[in-house]
């Protein structure tokens, strides 16, 4: 097979993964659909058990009572088809890589896919009720505290998918010492650097308050410290590996 038909059959497979990626997305949207009003109310549930008294969520846009919904169904259809996805992306990718690397990506990936779904249950878990629980608060007097859906919805995604990838840090950490980029010494050393770092990274993907800043960053500084740990466990291993008996 020449050069030329092996990458159109590449492009071929690659069309194929992408649209059953989506059909699969699609799929889950048209059955979440009927229950659209339902789900964003569960989702809602964090700002709706702190509203002031008297106060209730508002739809400032014309459609917003039928476009947020929609939107949210959809994010959830992407969310709850991820590892459909990155099996699609792990069966393309797959055939190219080594045995070892087989080994070694397997369990990467399915630890990628788990720690995501747990940034995103502790964003609505425990991000969210200390945040809206905060809000009220600090609002004046003569200030009316009465939400928006749509800008509600804004802030929920934006956090769900902040905390899920923050989550991945440890996966990031092991990926640079297997591949050498770095080792875990030198990651230690730059301890006081990435603390800096996590805090400015909870600076510009959370909303503007410290709670939630602070909460995405000490995670981040955890997993941290526990990716330099898997890894010096895993490069032991791999050195043993390659040891001759």
């Amino acid at each position: 097979m020449s050069d030329q038909q092996t990458f159109v059959s590449h492009l071929i497979e690659l069309r194929s993964r992408l649209v059953k990626s989506v059909v699969a997305i699609l799929l889950l949207v048209m059955i979440q659909l009927p229950f659209a009003g339902q789900i964003y109310t569960i989702m809602a549930k964090p700002v709706l058990a702190y509203l002031p008294e008297g106060s209730a969520m508002i739809a400032t846009g014309v459609l917003s009572p039928f476009l947020t919904p929609l939107k949210m169904v959809f994010i959830l259809g992407l969310i709850i088809a991820m590892p459909y996805i990155l099996y699609q992306i792990w069966a393309f990718v797959a055939p190219g890589l080594y045995k070892h690397e087989k080994r070694i990506a397997r369990p990467l990936l399915f630890s990628g896919i788990t720690l995501f779904y747990l940034g995103c249950l502790f964003a609505y878990f425990v991000i969210f009720p200390i945040l809206f629980q905060f809000i009220p608060k600090i609002l004046p007097s003569s200030i009316s505290y009465m939400p928006d859906i749509n800008s509600y919805f804004d802030i929920v995604v934006r956090l769900f998918f902040a905390f899920g990838f923050a989550f991945e840090v440890p996966i990031a950490v092991i990926l640079m010492i297997l591949l050498g980029v770095t080792t875990p010494e030198k990651l230690s050393n730059s301890r006081p650097y990435v603390i800096v770092g996590v805090f400015v990274v909870g600076m510009l993907l959370t909303p503007p308050d410290m709670i939630s800043q602070t909460l995405m960053a000490i995670p981040m500084w955890i997993l941290f410290e526990l990716g330099i740990i898997m890894g010096k466990i895993l490069k032991k291993r791999a050195k043993e590996a390659k040891q001759p008996e």
